[in-house]
């Protein structure tokens, strides 16, 4: 299966004179295509291979809407519909594909070393929650130093607003962002400002409410592998291979018609497959045959931190080229704020943590993990810019129950040391939206359902969330926000004019992202020899070797002195000394004064920083040799 150069069209397809559709039905006896506006006509659908049916009409254009009637009973949007104007349980909207005029043929597309991420709920980042609007926000986030924006899902789901996790109707972006082409300008903008744009989708399962495929073939779903987000797609059982179309067809979709640098594939231990060929390896061939020339990433989501996707295909791995590393978020979030609660329950904050996943990206490579009662993980050494680090994300900052930011979860000063680590480290960093500046919005779950299914997702939510024994409190229940109210929503929008009242947050940003791109040594992550060590619980270093050694020594604890200090990647280059480049706690960071943690030819850590030294020629050394 995998190699196949293409895969069959898939919904309605508008050509010069007539448009085309195609749907999979395999149990229906007939299917018509019911034409809503803007006049009232009836298709009868062909039976074609497969359990396709199709059908080619002429004098019906672009804006037009319809349905499929299935056996002459029920009608339904159309599974592969590219625009639902109405939401899920509307008419789907026939588009023109093609008519949008790109401006970036010269745009060549991304790698993912020396990328910096920048995750965004298009929803909430800016107050209007449209992709036009965001627009407008490109700008800051090229100054910034982003070079990947990640949009959460889009893929049409029920409500006015939602995360974008329960998404059902797959090819259709969100209606509520904009229409068909919003999500074109928004890509084409962001490539004519330098910045690639990745696309969170969700093949683990759909949505509760709009999600009619079941209505089209029974076949869509197994319930063989247990999944605690709903029904499995069938890509491995009876009359799997035209859902495994549907799947990869969606995948090169976004690839191909919109431009899109990449996917990020949430969730990919819950995608099962025993197949030959797993899907995920198909998909990531497929859709950089989609992008060709361009280059594109694949990232993957997985909880168990199965490494051996990264493999290439022709090793036996499916091909992504970086995976989410909970690890590093998890004893940094330890470490910050001293709780243990749920899953991090197996992490301390402890140097050792941060000096290991400096080293190998993952904390669990196959040892016991105690707080799923198995091993977690597998070894498998890979470069740094396989593991993509965070200190937020849309899920962790949730977790917190109220949506609280982190840095509202510890000290000022430690939170700089960790961002400079997480900023400056070999691994390919990430930011949640807001995080540069420091923003004071929570972000919650998000999903505007109505009826009986609004109580079932938030009573849903309240459970997941009771795993922290904090949350569980009843107490805490009034504070955990509806993720249905209107009022959730707007806390949730990020407030811009913190980019100035919280410029020294900003700016702190900056100057790592700059830092990080334009440092010699640190452009590299670490090819030209890294290393990392131990200075007490709370402290540690990391050293880059190359054209001019840098040294970052990090202490999230008190300030000590450490003297003598038996550690070699404190020395400096032969016949070099160490010059001070970075201190988190400059004061037009915020900070409370720079102190050298060396002075006088010993090591003084203060407390709560990260310093960032570069090895100079010593013009004395000759002297004192």
């Amino acid at each position: 299966m995998l190699g196949r150069s293409s895969l069959p069209p898939l919904g309605a397809t508008l050509r010069d004179e007539s448009v085309e559709f195609r749907v999979w039905a395999p149990r229906a006896q007939a299917v018509d295509v019911v034409i809503e506006a803007p006049r009232s006509i009836k298709i009868r659908m062909h039976r074609a291979e497969d359990g396709y049916f199709v059908a080619s009409a002429t004098g019906i254009r672009e804006g037009a809407t319809y349905k499929y009637r299935i056996d002459g009973a029920k009608s339904y949007p159309d599974p592969c519909s590219k625009y639902q104007p109405s939401g899920p349980h509307g008419p789907s909207a026939i588009v023109d594909t093609d008519k949008y005029e790109w401006a970036d043929r010269h745009w060549r597309g991304v790698e993912i070393r020396g990328q910096v991420l920048y995750e965004l709920h298009v929803g909430t980042f800016t107050p209007a929650g449209t992709l036009d609007a965001a627009c407008a926000k490109l700008e800051h986030l090229r100054s910034l130093g982003i070079t990947v924006i990640e949009l959460m899902p889009l893929a049409e789901c029920n409500g006015r607003w939602n995360w974008g996790y329960d998404g059902v109707l797959l090819f259709a972006p969100y209606h509520v962002y904009g229409e068909y082409d919003a999500l074109k300008r928004f890509v084409d903008s962001a490539h004519r400002a330098g910045i690639a744009v990745i696309l969170d989708v969700v093949y683990n399962h759909l949505g509760p409410s709009g999600n009619h495929l079941s209505e089209y073939s029974r076949d869509y779903f197994t319930d063989k592998y247990p999944n605690e987000w709903g029904r499995c797609f069938n890509v491995d059982g009876e009359n799997a291979t035209p859902v495994r179309d549907f799947i990869l067809a969606n995948a090169t979709y976004w690839i191909r018609d919109f431009h899109l640098d990449g996917l990020r594939l949430d969730a990919t231990q819950s995608i099962h497959d025993a197949s030959e060929t797993h899907i995920l390896s198909e998909l990531t061939q497929l859709t950089r045959e989609a992008a060709a020339p361009r280059s594109i990433i694949v990232i993957a989501e997985n909880e168990p931190q199965d490494t051996r996707q990264l493999l290439p295909i022709e090793q036996g791995g499916m091909g992504f080229d970086a995976m989410w590393n909970d690890d590093f978020h998890h004893c940094a979030h330890v470490a910050l704020t001293g709780r243990r609660e749920a899953y991090f329950h197996d992490y301390l904050g402890r140097a050792h943590e941060f000096v290991s996943t400096a080293k190998h990206g993952y904390l669990f490579q196959g040892q016991y993990y105690y707080w799923q009662k198995k091993a977690r993980g597998q070894q498998l050494r890979r470069p740094p810019w396989n593991f993509v680090n965070y200190i937020q994300n849309h899920d962790q900052v949730a977790n917190s129950g109220t949506g609280t930011r982190l840095h509202a979860l510890t000290s000022p000063a430690r939170y700089r040391a960790a961002t400079t680590l997480l900023l400056l480290a070999p691994q390919t960093p990430m930011l949640f939206m807001g995080q540069e500046f420091g923003s004071s919005t929570p972000f919650t779950f998000l999903a505007d359902m109505s009826g009986e299914l609004r109580d079932v997702v938030r009573n849903g939510r309240r459970k997941f969330l009771s795993q922290f024994p904090s949350l569980a409190d009843p107490r805490m229940d009034e504070r955990i926000a509806d993720p249905a109210a209107i009022e959730t929503l707007q806390a949730c929008k990020l407030n811009w004019h913190e980019c100035e009242t919280h410029a020294a947050v900003l700016a702190l940003h900056r100057a790592l992202l700059d830092l990080r791109r334009n440092d010699s040594v640190l452009a590299k992550q670490g090819m030209q020899g890294f290393d990392s060590c131990v200075i007490n619980d709370h402290a540690f270093a990391l050293r880059w070797f190359g054209d001019g050694d840098r040294l970052l020594v990090v202490n999230l604890g008190t300030e000590f002195l450490f003297a003598p200090a038996p550690e070699p990647l404190l020395a400096p280059p032969y016949l070099h000394r160490w010059e001070l480049r970075f201190a988190s706690e400059d004061p037009q960071f915020g900070g409370t004064g720079t102190v050298s943690a060396l002075a006088g030819g010993e090591w003084r850590f203060p407390g709560e920083s990260a310093l960032l030294y570069a090895a100079v020629k010593d013009e004395d050394s000759h002297d004192r040799s």
